[in-house]
């Protein structure tokens, strides 16, 4: 392992899994000592910017460290990383909804193209999964409208994620830039969250009440 590389790790922009350059670290440690044998032991913690070989972009970790572990081959550092700080899956996501919602979230910002397209995969999906009726994305959002599975504003909101998606896929229409990324990801999580995650919740809720209340009695 070269000196300037990192233990193989999963990068919070792109996913990618592997060894990153380190371009910097900080140490914060103390120094205790050790009476009875003369000795003094160094612990604490270790933070260091790493750069992705894939997306290019910098990682900010942590890990604890003891001078008991130096020299020891098999040590690897436990990273805890600090930034970027991931989006949580939305809850109540059907499993192949989740993998779908998952695989677009690793390429947001490696290929905002790609992610669009996925995206409006990802949209369409849905629909199939609330059993919408319609020829088009847009017939079938109209009739989850309809059917009050979202509200009348969140199809709009859902068509700008189609349209994004047509721009993905066709290089005609233009591109999707970074500036992009933050528009879609909102839009796919204004949908997820009110058909699955708004449910899960109001539901969990209501079973802790009723366990409140079973308690009390």
């Amino acid at each position: 392992m070269a000196a300037n590389l990192s233990e193989i790790i999963s990068c919070g922009y792109c996913s990618n899994m592997s060894h990153m350059t380190i371009l910097g670290s900080v140490s914060d440690l103390k120094v205790e000592n050790e009476p009875e044998n003369g000795h003094y032991i160094e612990y604490g913690i270790i933070y260091e910017i790493l750069k992705c070989p894939a997306c290019k972009k910098n990682n900010i970790v942590y890990y604890n460290w003891n001078s008991y572990w130096e020299g020891d081959s098999d040590f690897e550092p436990m990273y805890i990383s600090i930034f970027p700080v991931k989006n949580d899956i939305p809850k109540g996501l059907p499993e192949n909804i989740e993998k779908a919602f998952i695989a677009s979230d690793r390429i947001k910002n490696m290929d905002p193209n790609s992610y669009a397209v996925l995206s409006r995969r990802l949209l369409e999906m849905v629909c199939l999964d609330r059993n919408a009726s319609g020829r088009t994305l847009h017939d079938k959002l109209n009739d989850l409208s309809v059917k009050r599975e979202i509200p009348d504003k969140l199809v709009g909101v859902s068509m700008g994620l189609k349209n994004f998606g047509n721009i993905g896929a066709h290089a005609e229409l233009g591109e999707v830039s970074e500036k992009e990324i933050s528009i879609i990801n909102a839009l796919i999580l204004a949908v997820l969250e009110y058909i699955y995650s708004a449910p899960q919740l109001a539901t969990e809720a209501e079973n802790k009440l009723n366990e409140i209340k079973n308690s009390s009695k």
